[in-house]
């Protein structure tokens, strides 16, 4: 396993997590097989999302899809970050993700998109990965640098990320400054050490949980193995710097410290953090000291990719931007 570039110093009272942690499970307990997966993202957005947030949100069309700018007090309009949010391809919405968007505005000092993706069973492999890509051409149709944009994601939404990397590269694309993977899924068969190692740390994800996501999000069309669905087993020399969060006790830790590892092998300036005694996207939480930290830690290396005097310079021939 590859060793953290730096682990968060800040430590939680172990009662502050568990009481995350019963949240969370107040709400997974309740799903069964036959619940309706409208009952399953309503479920998810009320126990995620917010109404007020210490930012601006405005309703955005990005092109065919629908999210919002959220941008908090004092943010660079000029500097974007586009969000893709988790939730296992099948929950998860820009609402549900409205605090820690709000977060990281105020932190990276830029407005940040979160876009509402197509979701499975009604849309499989590859809708999302395609939604995915189709906003941050959007980004670039209005004008905006290429370098004065970054891309993040959790879990589900960090494989998103790295897809359209990956597609954007060997496009010959314009690619983002830089990217965040919180939590990242990059591993769709789940074959990392970590779903054994870590197994009774992780109150929440299980290996046969994480596979059948894969399943009801890819059907019979692609290999949970292949480059092009897991960013774990592609070719990843020529993307931008990367910043990879996760928890000590996730079974997808693998995902992020082999990620991280090839990564680096391949040229990569990829930064790994790894909190210790955290969950599954626990920047999620704001009442824990490690995800304020988290959030912190993004907001140095977000502001390092789009404020440094280089991007700034290549700018200044673009057309300010919507």
């Amino acid at each position: 396993m590859t060793r953290p570039d730096q682990a968060l110093a800040e430590r939680d009272d172990p009662a502050a997590v568990e009481a995350v942690i019963a949240r969370v499970l107040g709400v997974y307990r309740r799903w069964r097989r036959d619940t309706p997966v409208v009952q399953m993202r309503a479920d998810w957005d009320q126990l995620f999302g917010a109404d007020a947030v210490d930012a601006q949100v405005e309703p955005v069309a990005v092109g065919d899809l629908l999210g919002d700018w959220v941008v908090a007090p004092g943010a660079d309009a000029t500097r974007v970050m586009l969000y893709l949010h988790g939730g296992g391809f099948q929950v998860g919405s820009a609402y549900s993700h409205r605090e820690l968007m709000a977060g990281l505005s105020a932190a990276c000092g830029c407005r940040v998109l979160g876009v509402d993706y197509r979701l499975a069973p009604g849309h499989r492999w590859p809708a999302a990965h395609d939604d995915a890509l189709a906003a941050w051409e959007w980004l670039l149709s209005q004008g905006h640098d290429p370098q004065r944009l970054v891309m993040a994601g959790d879990s589900a939404g960090g494989n998103l990320v790295l897809g359209a990397l990956l597609r954007l590269r060997d496009a010959g694309r314009p690619l983002p400054a830089g990217a965040v993977l919180l939590s990242p899924w990059t591993d769709m068969s789940a074959s990392g050490e970590s779903y054994e190692t870590r197994a009774a740390s992780d109150p929440i994800h299980q290996r046969p949980m994480i596979q059948a996501m894969a399943r009801n999000y890819l059907g019979e069309g692609a290999d949970a193995r292949s480059p092009g669905v897991s960013p774990l087993f592609a070719d990843l020399a020529g993307l931008p710097p990367l910043l990879l969060q996760v928890g000590d006790r996730e079974t997808v830790l693998s995902d992020a410290t082999d990620f991280a590892r090839r990564a680096q092998a391949a040229g990569v300036d990829a930064r790994l953090q790894v909190a210790d005694g955290m969950i599954h996207v626990f920047q999620q939480f704001p009442e824990l000291a490690q995800a304020r930290a988290a959030r912190r830690a993004i907001g140095d290396f977000v502001r390092e990719r789009l404020f440094a005097p280089a991007a700034a310079s290549s700018s200044s021939a673009t057309r300010h931007p919507t």
